[in-house]
C-alpha cells in the first residue's frame, strides 16, 4: 500500500501536491547473500525498508505511519540492527558488478567495516575480497544469533505456532497446546458455530490497526471506491483510516437507533456504501450497536459489515454470523502480557462477499508477522479463556462497588448500558461482559482525585493482565475534546481495564480511591 494516496481524501487539500510527483527514495536492506550466515538467519529472511520523503510531506507520511499499523516490531528492529552492525544486512541495490567489485557503500563505525576496505577510496566502495578474519567474524556473529534465538524460536515450530493462533481465533482450539508434542488435527466444529469456517479464513497481522487497515483495503479492492460508514464512537485510528485512505466515510457517532434511522433514510434515498465499520462494544462508552438491524440493512442495501470484537472478545461474544469480516487486536486481552503486538481478521464463509473478499485479501495481504512475535503471541494466548473468566468476574465485582457510591454519576459497562439487550443477543452462554469499563463522576475534581488516588498502573492500553486506568479522552482526543463531547465522550471520563488481581484486593483499592472523592462531593 502506497502512502502517496494519503492526501486524496484529506480535507482542504487545494494546495496539496501528490508525494509521488516528487523524488521519493526507498532504501531496502536485505540479507547479504554473499556472506556466510547461519541457516536460521537465512530462513528468517530479515528485511527492513526506509522511505525518504520531501520535508513538506512529513505531516502526510506521519499520518500513514500513525494510523495504519504498518511498520516493524521492536524485536524485528533489534534483530535487523544486529545484522546491520555486523555488515550482514545491506542495501538491496548494493549488488556486485560484472567485474566482481561490490557497489556496497560502507556504513557504520570502523569496527563493523570489512577488512580490505581502503579508507582513501574516493567512491566509498570496497573490493570483494574477504580476509579469513572477516569471514570468521561473520560466522561468529551468525552463531551468536543462532544461539540467542534458538532458545526462544524454533523455526520448525513457527508455522505450527501460526496455525495454533489462527485455530484459537477461529474457535477450533479451546485447550492448551504443546507445539512440541501435540498434533494439530483437522477439526470440523468450532466455538463460533460457523460451518465452513477454515483456518485459512483467519489472517494474522503485526498489529490490530493493521488488520483494520487491510480489511478496508481488501474491501476497496473487492468492491470498488465507495464511502464507508463508521458507526458508533470508535477507537481514534479506525475513524482516521476510513476518512483518510480512500473515498472517505460517513460518521454516525452515537450508535443509536436514531443513527440507524438516519442511515436507513440515506440508503432508501439512493445512498451506496462500501461497508459499515463498528466496534462491539464500543470504546470508551461500551455501547453495543444493534447488529441484527445492521445486518438486515446490509443485506437489503448491499454493503459489508466489519465488526471489531477486541473489547467483547470471542471468549464472551460471537459476532461472526452478523459480520462479513471480524477484526481484533490480539495485543490486548488475547495476549495479556503486554510484551507483544498482533491483530487478526476473519472472513465469514457464509458472507455473500466471501469469494470477492478472499480475492481482495489475497491481493493486499502480506505475512509480515515477525517470527519471534508469533512465538510470544502463541505462548501468551494459551490460557486466554481462563484469564477472561477471571477478568469478567473482577469487572462485575468492581462495577457493583462503583454503582453504590455517591460520587459516581454514571458507569459505562455492557451489563449496565441501555444497549445491553444488543450485547446479550450475541453473548455466549455462561460468559461475561468483558474487562473494560468507564466511569463519569459528579464533577471533574472527583474524577481527578479518584485517578490520582488509584494505586494501580496508569496507561492508555487495555486487556492487560494487570488492572490499568487512564484519562482516556484526554490522551486520545486532546486536540478535539469539544468534538468528542458531542457524542457523550467527556474529557473527565476515567477508563479502567480490569486485570487478574485478587478480587477483594481490587475492591479495596477502588474503595480507597472512592473514599478520597467524598471530600469533594460538593465542589464545582
Amino acid at each position: 500500500m502506497s502512502l502517496f494516496a494519503l492526501g486524496e481524501s484529506i480535507p482542504d487539500t487545494a494546495h496539496f501536491q501528490p508525494i509521488s510527483s516528487h523524488k521519493v527514495d526507498i532504501l531496502e536492506f536485505v540479507l547479504d547473500a554473499s556472506e556466510p550466515v547461519a541457516p536460521l538467519v537465512k530462513k528468517l529472511s530479515p528485511t527492513v525498508s526506509a522511505v525518504l520523503l520531501p520535508e513538506w510531506s512529513y505531516a502526510f507520511a506521519k499520518q500513514y505511519w500513525q494510523h495504519t499499523g504498518d511498520g516493524i516490531s521492536s524485536r524485528r528492529a533489534e534483530f535487523c540492527h544486529s545484522l546491520l552492525k555486523d555488515g550482514l544486512l545491506v542495501r538491496e541495490s548494493d549488488t556486485k558488478t560484472p567485474n566482481g567489485i561490490s557497489n556496497r557503500a560502507v556504513r557504520g563505525p570502523k569496527r563493523y567495516q570489512r577488512a580490505g576496505f581502503d579508507d582513501s577510496s574516493m567512491d566509498g566502495t570496497m573490493p570483494n575480497v574477504q580476509s579469513l578474519a572477516s569471514t570468521e567474524e561473520s560466522l561468529e556473529s551468525s552463531r551468536f544469533l543462532e544461539e540467542r534465538f534458538g532458545r526462544n524460536l524454533d523455526l520448525v515450530l513457527l508455522e505450527r505456532a501460526k496455525s495454533a493462533i489462527r485455530r484459537r481465533i477461529a474457535g477450533f482450539l479451546v485447550h492448551d497446546l504443546d507445539l512440541q508434542t501435540d498434533v494439530l488435527t483437522t477439526v470440523n466444529s468450532n466455538s463460533r458455530g460457523m460451518q465452513g469456517l477454515h483456518e485459512s479464513d483467519v489472517y494474522l497481522f503485526p498489529a490490530g490497526m493493521n488488520a483494520i487497515f487491510n480489511a478496508h483495503r481488501a474491501l476497496l479492492a473487492a468492491r470498488g471506491q465507495l464511502k464507508s460508514v463508521c458507526f458508533g464512537f470508535p477507537y481514534v485510528d479506525t475513524l482516521k483510516i476510513l476518512q483518510k485512505f480512500g473515498p472517505g466515510c460517513e460518521f454516525l457517532g452515537h450508535a443509536s437507533s436514531d443513527d440507524l434511522d438516519q442511515l436507513e433514510n440515506r440508503l432508501r434515498s439512493g445512498g451506496r456504501y462500501l461497508a459499515l465499520f463498528c466496534e462491539f462494544p464500543g470504546n470508551p462508552l461500551l455501547i453495543s450497536p444493534d447488529l441484527k438491524r445492521i445486518r438486515r440493512l446490509a443485506d437489503e442495501f448491499d454493503f459489508a459489515v466489519v465488526v471489531d470484537e477486541t473489547i467483547g472478545t470471542f471468549a464472551n461474544i460471537n459476532v461472526l454470523p452478523a459480520a462479513d469480516i471480524v477484526v481484533s487486536s490480539l495485543t490486548k486481552i488475547f495476549s495479556g502480557d503486554s510484551n507483544v503486538m498482533g491483530g487478526s481478521a476473519i472472513l465469514n464463509p457464509k458472507s455473500k462477499y466471501y469469494t470477492i473478499l478472499k480475492g481482495g485479501m489475497n491481493e493486499v495481504y502480506e505475512d509480515t508477522y515477525w517470527a519471534e512475535d508469533v512465538v510470544f503471541m502463541e505462548r501468551n494466548s494459551r490460557d486466554f479463556l481462563h484469564r477472561v473468566d477471571r477478568i469478567n468476574a473482577n469487572a462485575e465485582a468492581i462495577c457493583a462497588t462503583l454503582v453504590q457510591h455517591a460520587s459516581v454519576k454514571q458507569i459505562f459497562y455492557p451489563k449496565y448500558n441501555s444497549s445491553r439487550e444488543h450485547y446479550d443477543e450475541f453473548k455466549l452462554t455462561d460468559r461475561g461482559y468483558g474487562g473494560l469499563l468507564s466511569i463519569v463522576f459528579e464533577n471533574k475534581t472527583q474524577a481527578q482525585t479518584f485517578y490520582d488516588s488509584m494505586e494501580i498502573a496508569k496507561g492508555p492500553s487495555l486487556g492487560t493482565n494487570f488492572t490499568l486506568c487512564s484519562p482516556y479522552v484526554l490522551l486520545a482526543h486532546y486536540q478535539e475534546l469539544a468534538w468528542a463531547a458531542q457524542f457523550g465522550v467527556h474529557e473527565d471520563l476515567v477508563r479502567v481495564s480490569v486485570g487478574l488481581e485478587d478480587t477483594d484486593l481490587l475492591k479495596r483499592t477502588f474503595m480507597k480511591a472512592l473514599k478520597a472523592t467524598e471530600a469533594f462531593a460538593n465542589s464545582v
